[in-house]
């Protein structure tokens, strides 16, 4: 039997709800053979009080731009939500029951959007409340909705430092509108944690990052009520709120309850009888809580253009000018024509230029300070709002993040990544400084857009196509000024290269991109004068990469190539060219691949690029050396 609920539902029948919620998350776990029950039954009372009297959200409408937030940081725990959604009514029993952890459907065993009421993927722990950060940043800075951002944590993901950067940028952007809820259930999943039921040290530690502490008993629903209807009250010190609730894993089954050893174990289906048993017996209750206050712009933020849009930045060819400062420029310019665009940095703005855009919309600039996964993730939780975010800071210090890059992957958000001081370039600042890794890392991440460019009027071009790139995109830029070489409005698309030089009598072939380009060129200005005709190319697309021009080039070269890059060998550029080649099925290419194969220490950019082997006389060498052995 069904009962449909409106807003308002006593605590009666939420105890009722409570008691389905365990119940589903049993029986669609023991379905599938895996899972999460005891981990979801200790958060069922909090969540049963939150969707049935706190969380305002149209249930028929996941995309109205009004509705709360509800994130899972705890995603491991999605049978417990996935009981939600059958709760409010929007799942059915038979897809909980047979869609669960199955192929092909889109009950996955960590929440992602491919449901329409998730937000982000989580399920790797302590990603789920810094995204929230982004979407209560949306909320409060630029939508100025009332909307607000509820985040299920479990005690065991607080061992993560995301979680305290996490409170730390939410207290100081004053973040009234998101609540921490953290199910504190004692067990992670080979035992006690840390801190176990020590609900002081958690409040100690989460009163220091300047959040307002609650402490409840989470298995109490009228004190669950009473903080939740504190956590929405209006708070004057616009602090976020963190409700610590002290619960028990597997609460509602005595024969589990606060047992390790049950930890991401589905129940056998004697036991699951015995527990629900135990919990009354299935049930079909369908209760929905409040409606937002407002409605909302649910697919993007409001797009009304400025009376005189700034024109794109324009340099002088010849000129030197540093990729970073072009990116500075061309961000800012972008930030005039689309009001959807939003920056973040990490206390480098200065550096990456992205103070540009800081100093000309500072409404729409989030500084993110020394946090490099709170900036990703905050990035990732304006996406989800519809803005176009850009995040930047040293290429070298993106590798920090690189797990919530990779989440933003699989969460589908459009996040664009600009790393700045790439390479040896940079100089005397010496290996902690040099990015070297993160072409690689980026390439590796599913769907995502790599781009190095090799001047200002390349960057200020790519800056403008990432607006719109779907999924992760990532612009390389370089520490010092190099001749522009294209000249204003020149195209470059994604996907696509450059051939600077080219005859029907060309030798070789040279591959280049960011500072290594201009490198090639020396180098193919110097092979003339030995009677060596050199084709240049300019990989700025590094992925997707143009491999209809590199096999074009292997074609007329007789399969000589030289590729040069700032950047470790693995992974990079010349992957990519080779990677490219074997695609197409080049027939026994001849590669040199120079690239940074020691570990540097401090210099000039003239004199690292040269102990690397990645400079114009070193890629002159390689090619005649593949002429020669003709």
């Amino acid at each position: 039997m069904t009962t449909i609920t409106s807003p308002g539902a006593t605590l009666d029948t939420v105890a009722q709800v409570a008691a389905q919620l365990r119940v589903d998350a049993i029986r669609s776990s023991t379905s599938a053979g895996s899972g999460h029950p005891t981990s979801s039954m200790s958060a069922a009372d909090l969540l049963a009080v939150l969707v049935a009297r706190h969380l305002r959200y149209d249930w028929d409408k996941p995309a109205d731009g009004a509705n709360d937030h509800l994130i899972f940081s705890k995603g491991h725990a999605s049978p417990l939500l996935y009981a939600v959604y059958k709760a409010v009514g929007v799942v059915t029993d038979e897809e909980l029951m047979h869609g669960y952890r199955r192929f092909g459907q889109r009950l996955q065993g960590h929440p992602t959007p491919v449901v329409p009421w998730v937000d982000v993927a989580t399920g790797s722990l302590g990603q789920g409340l810094p995204d929230g950060v982004g979407v209560a940043l949306a909320g409060k800075y630029l939508d100025k909705l009332p909307y607000r951002i509820w985040v299920l944590c479990g005690d065991s993901e607080l061992a993560e430092g995301s979680i305290w950067e996490a409170l730390d940028k939410a207290s100081y952007y004053r973040l009234s509108n998101l609540t921490a809820i953290v199910d504190v259930n004692r067990l992670g999943q080979r035992g006690e944690t840390a801190l176990g039921w020590n609900l002081g040290a958690y409040a100690a530690r989460a009163g220091a990052f300047g959040a307002r502490v609650l402490t409840v008993d989470g298995h109490d629903l009228t004190a669950i009520d009473q903080a939740l209807s504190a956590a929405t009250g209006t708070d004057a010190d616009g602090r976020p709120t963190v409700i610590l609730a002290k619960t028990v894993k597997g609460k509602g089954f005595s024969e589990v309850e606060d047992s390790p050893g049950w930890h991401g174990k589905p129940f056998p289906a004697d036991m699951a009888e015995r527990a629900i048993a135990e919990l009354g017996g299935p049930r079909h209750l369908t209760v929905r809580g409040p409606l937002p206050e407002t409605g909302g712009d649910a697919e993007r933020p409001p797009t009304t253009a400025p009376a005189s849009p700034a024109a794109a930045a324009r340099y002088e060819l010849g000129a030197n000018v540093a990729t970073r400062k072009a990116y500075g420029d061309a961000l800012a310019a972008l930030g005039a024509r689309d009001p959807r665009v939003v920056a973040l940095d990490g206390e480098v703005n200065n550096s990456t230029y992205a103070v540009e855009f800081a100093r000309a919309f500072p409404d729409r600039y989030f500084e993110m300070f020394i946090a490099e996964q709170q900036m990703v993730a905050a990035a990732t939780g304006l996406a989800v709002r519809g803005y176009r975010p850009y995040a930047s800071t040293f290429a070298a210090f993106l590798t920090r993040a690189y797990d919530f890059i990779r989440m933003g992957s699989v969460s589908g958000v459009g996040v664009r990544l600009v790393g700045s001081h790439a390479g040896l370039e940079i100089g005397a600042d010496g290996p902690s400084q040099m990015g070297l890794e993160d072409i690689a890392m980026i390439r590796a991440v599913h769907g995502s857009t790599v781009l190095y460019p090799a001047d200002a009027t390349s960057t200020v071009a790519l800056t403008n196509a990432m607006a719109t790139i779907p999924g992760i995109s990532y612009l390389r830029t370089t520490r010092g000024g190099y001749p522009v070489l294209y000249p204003g409005g020149e195209a470059f698309p994604i996907g696509g290269s450059k051939v600077l030089r080219a005859s029907d009598h060309d030798h070789v072939t040279l591959i280049g991109a960011g500072v290594t380009l201009h490198a090639c060129l020396a180098a193919a200005d110097d092979l003339a004068g030995l009677g060596i005709t050199a084709r240049v190319i300019d990989a700025y697309s590094v992925k997707p990469i143009d491999g209809a021009t590199l096999a074009a080039a292997a074609a007329a070269t007789g399969g000589r190539i030289v590729v040069a890059e700032d950047h470790h060998p693995e992974g990079g550029l010349g992957s990519a060219v080779i990677d490219s080649l074997v695609t197409d099925g080049i027939a026994n290419p001849r590669i040199a691949h120079l690239a940074v194969r020691d570990m540097p220490g401090s210099g000039s950019p003239e004199e690292l690029l040269a102990w690397a082997g990645i400079d114009a006389g070193h890629i002159a060498a390689a090619a005649r050396h593949l002429v020669a052995d003709e």
